[in-house]
Order: C-alpha cells, then sequence, then structure tokens
C-alpha cells in the first residue's frame, strides 16, 4: 500500500500508530472543522505531547509551516511542513459533555442513536482506552483549523471561518507516533447548531529531511529537537 485515505466523519475519534518517514495531510472538507489531536510514544506512552514546550520552544502562540510538535523530553514528534489556514491553536482544550448539553442540548447515544452529540474528552478518552491509557494520561491537545483570540481583558474568543472549504495541514512525522484524533466541535464555539464537520486523512511517505529542511533551521530549538531525535533514534538503522 502506498497511500491510505479515509474519511473522518463529524463527531467521530479515530486512532494510529503513524511511522516516522511518513506524512499526514489533514483536510477541511466543508469549512469550519475543528481536530482535537494528541500524540503518544507507542514505545513509551508516558512520553507525549507538550503544548507549553511547543509554544514557549518556538515564541509562538499559534502554530503553522515550519513549526514543530514536541513532547515532554524535548523530542520532536512531527513537524508542520504544509499548512494553507495560518493558524491552528493548542491552548483551549477539549470540549466536554457539559459543554455541549449547555450548548446543545442533552443528547446521548442510547436514544438518540447517530444523531447524538459527541465531545471531544470522550472521543479521546474512547481512543485512550484501546492502549490502556486513562484520563490520568490526558494531556493539552491541539485544536486544528481553529483560531483563538483574546481581548483586552485576557479572555478568548473562537474566530469563525478561520478554515474554509478545502483547508489543508500536512504533518511530517519525525518519530513513530501514536496519534490520537476527534472531529468534535471546538470548546469555544458559539454556533447555533453542532457544528459536524467531517476531515479526511491522507497518509503516505514523506520526502527524507535535508539539512536545510525549514522546519529544522527555523529555529536553533528545533535543530536541538533533531538532534535529539537522532540520537533517540541512533543504531536503528543497522
Amino acid at each position: 500500500m502506498k497511500n491510505y485515505r479515509t474519511i473522518i466523519p463529524a463527531a467521530s475519534h479515530w486512532s494510529l500508530k503513524v511511522r516516522r518517514g511518513m506524512q499526514m495531510t489533514l483536510t477541511d472538507v466543508e469549512g469550519g472543522a475543528n481536530v482535537g489531536m494528541v500524540f503518544y510514544n507507542p514505545e513509551n506512552l508516558l512520553e507525549r505531547y507538550n503544548a507549553p514546550d511547543t509554544l514557549k520552544g518556538q515564541h509562538t502562540f499559534k502554530l503553522t509551516k515550519g513549526h514543530c510538535l514536541y513532547s515532554d523530553m524535548g523530542r520532536i514528534f512531527a513537524s508542520i511542513i504544509e499548512d494553507s489556514v495560518g493558524w491552528h491553536e493548542t491552548v483551549s482544550g477539549n470540549s466536554h459533555a457539559s459543554h455541549v448539553e449547555a450548548k446543545w442540548g442533552k443528547r446521548d447515544y442510547q436514544k438518540d442513536h447517530n444523531e447524538w452529540l459527541q465531545n471531544g474528552t470522550d472521543a479521546l478518552l474512547v481512543e485512550m482506552a484501546k492502549y490502556g491509557l486513562t484520563q490520568a494520561d490526558s494531556t493539552a491537545n491541539l485544536n486544528l483549523f481553529s483560531k483563538v483570540v483574546t481581548d483586552a481583558d485576557g479572555n478568548m474568543r473562537l474566530v469563525e471561518d478561520n478554515s474554509p472549504a478545502g483547508s489543508r495541514i500536512t504533518l511530517r512525522f519525525e518519530m513513530d507516533t501514536l496519534v490520537m484524533l476527534h472531529t468534535c466541535a471546538h470548546p469555544l464555539s458559539q454556533a447555533t447548531t453542532y457544528p459536524k464537520k467531517p476531515v479526511s486523512i491522507l497518509l503516505e511517505k514523506a520526502a527524507p529531511v535535508e539539512a536545510d529542511d525549514f522546519c529544522k533551521i527555523s529555529r536553533p530549538e528545533n535543530e536541538r529537537g533533531f538532534a535529539n531525535n537522532e540520537l533517540y533514534y541512533l543504531g536503528y538503522e543497522g
């Protein structure tokens, strides 16, 4: 199999162990999607995505092309090698069942079946359970395709229409990575109806990382992150 394509329906969840050297392109099919995403090291599940280090190490509040996504061990799970959106956030967390009920009413699968309204927290917990992880193993998540800004008083607000239909982001995986994601509503969404937005995924082999790779040389911190990865995999190639 040279590549893999799938559609993740709205309000759904998905996970996969993605090998280093692969790239994942996510496409916002209809516009206005939100993809909550977390990473774990499948060889050591204690190592996971670290939002504070990802932001402070690259002196940024938003994520876009050229940024790297760090683990709490100073290694790089993935690099953002292409991005048509320009702003993805990693500070707002996930929606909870209480958020969804307060905004769009209470529904459950037993009564409403496929018309129920899933929340991001429970969606990720379902995927985590498949690998022996529990709520205690939760970590701050990415919210791809979503932009959050603050006002003078520090209140956060989700920017509507940040991601037009067809928007794409491509992640190149620098480590073997357990990827978990959901397509549930953003926790700050003020939509009048629950936003049901599907996302497509394309997995394919990435080009080799060159010495002048944009993500690698964009900051000294990223060069050190790539060096940490090289040390971690020293000897793996025989």
